[in-house]
């Protein structure tokens, strides 16, 4: 199962969730390696005043890291809590701008931009919309640069494997014998099928980084409830999950387990103008 690709009859509601604690989400969910804004900017160009139109910026985890590396930006947000505390984290950028809309039918500016960055939101737009309104947004040339991420194997590994007794008990539409995919094994090739559809893009270049995180037993319960399908569940079944999950990490992990990410940088261009 995949982390970037919900299912499509409970997209816009799972979506939209995450504007219900905006402060818990900014506290608890972690921002992105270094080294993807390091490849960003040399793939798509992101450095001092490029024009960055960002797709979902959330709290502002990706819109920081550009801002500090001198993009001029529009961040549109869904979220209004989301978006004001976005505004908060960047109060000390001029050249950043938060908008409070949903992408869909958000009016583009006349000028275009020079890259359309969404970092773990893309997947939450309209598939019907996403590809073409990106393009329509981009100077020639220009850069779409999505960035994903996927819970896989690694990290405290015997705890994933015992954890799944909690969601299989409380979460009914838990797949039986749910297991972490190795970071190898996770296939995104369907991303570059639905640039390739579009007729709008050339080729996608593939960036990957796999990185792990610590946590504690109230860190990794913060986390958890950041996430649109943990916040969906009815609130007994919910907070049943997340007290099992607290007493498997303090009765047999010590109070601390180890999470291991892989995050996917994928961009692609629309066409050069001609001369």
């Amino acid at each position: 199962m995949r982390d970037d690709t919900p299912d499509e009859t409970r997209r816009v509601h799972l979506g939209r969730i995450f504007d219900e604690d905006a402060e818990l989400y900014d506290r608890a969910r972690p921002g992105y390696p270094p080294e993807l804004f390091d490849d960003l900017m040399e793939v798509a160009g992101t450095g001092p005043g490029c024009r960055v139109l960002e797709v979902g910026a959330g709290t502002g985890k990706a819109t920081l890291p550009l801002a500090e590396r001198g993009c001029r930006i529009t961040a549109v947000e869904l979220g209004a809590d989301m978006a004001a505390v976005a505004r908060r984290n960047l109060a000390g950028f001029e050249a950043v701008e938060i908008v409070t809309a949903d992408f869909e039918t958000w009016p583009l500016p006349e000028e275009p931009f020079d890259a359309v960055v969404s970092a773990t939101a893309f997947h939450w737009i309209d598939p019907a919309v996403r590809m073409a309104k990106a393009a329509d947004a981009l100077r020639a040339g220009g850069a779409l640069a999505v960035v994903a991420t996927q819970h896989v194997a690694g990290g405290s590994e015997g705890f994933f494997v015992e954890v799944q007794d909690c969601y299989e008990h409380f979460d009914p539409a838990t797949p039986p014998g749910l297991r972490l995919p190795a970071a190898a094994d996770v296939d995104t090739s369907d991303h570059a099928d639905e640039v390739a559809r579009s007729g709008r893009f050339g080729p996608v270049d593939f960036r990957r980084y796999e990185w792990d995180l610590t946590y504690t037993t109230a860190e990794y319960l913060a986390v958890l409830r950041t996430y649109s399908g943990h916040r969906a569940l009815p609130p007994q079944a919910r907070e049943g999950l997340l007290g099992c999950i607290a007493g498997l990490i303090d009765r047999r992990y010590g109070g601390r387990v180890t999470k291991r990410y892989l995050t996917e940088l994928r961009v692609s261009r629309t066409a050069p103008a001609l001369r």
